[in-house]
């Protein structure tokens, strides 16, 4: 490689660290093209995975202001760049490893921090960032509701007591305009 086509590579590198939300480094040693391939398929349009050369992306790292990857990169490496949802990328990734024993996750770097590859198998446990944000919609949908139905409530109460005054005045009124017919009438002589 010329030192021409290594600094374009670095400067490519530098440019992925840069524009994604995270980087996931894995030993893929043992993989063919074939499983490779498929990798790439499970893990989406949410990433985009690279074999890379361990002391380009060293370089990379630096100029990009990554810290935390330097160590990772021994033996064979290769990198998910993560433009998505982290969890997804996560979730391909381990579940790819399951199947293929030979893809390894070394660890990565993850929106500003490093992170180790028990803490991205943990991000794989998590659901997606659409169905969290679905529940959480779900969840605030059910509460306004909740607060529309207590806000009512003593509404629906008030005009209840004030129909019940209502009907109760009113039968007042018409008691009070028909005559009594519990009392004897003394107007007239008892005859017996």
């Amino acid at each position: 490689m010329s030192r021409a086509d290594k600094e374009a590579a670095v400067a490519e590198l530098a440019n992925e660290f840069r524009n994604s939300n995270g980087a996931v480094l894995t030993d893929y040693r043992g993989l063919s093209v074939d499983d490779l391939q498929a990798l790439r398929r499970a893990l989406g349009e949410n990433a985009t995975y690279a074999i890379v050369k361990n002391t380009l992306t060293k370089i990379a790292a630096e100029d990009a202001g990554i810290d935390g990857i330097v160590d990772l990169l021994v033996g064979p490496s290769a990198i998910a760049f993560v433009k998505g949802d982290v969890v997804e990328t996560a979730k391909g990734l381990r579940d790819f490893g399951k199947t293929n024993e030979a893809l390894v996750i070394k660890g990565g770097y993850l929106e500003g921090n490093s992170v180790t590859a028990d803490e991205i198998n943990q991000l794989a446990d998590l659901e997606s960032r659409d169905v969290l944000l679905a529940k959480l919609a779900g969840a605030m949908q059910a509460s306004l509701q909740n607060a529309a139905s207590l806000f009512n409530a003593p509404l629906a109460d008030a005009a209840r007591v004030l129909g019940a005054l209502q009907t109760k005045l009113e039968q007042d009124t018409a008691d009070a305009a028909q005559p009594d017919t519990t009392q004897p009438d003394t107007t007239q002589p008892d005859t017996t």
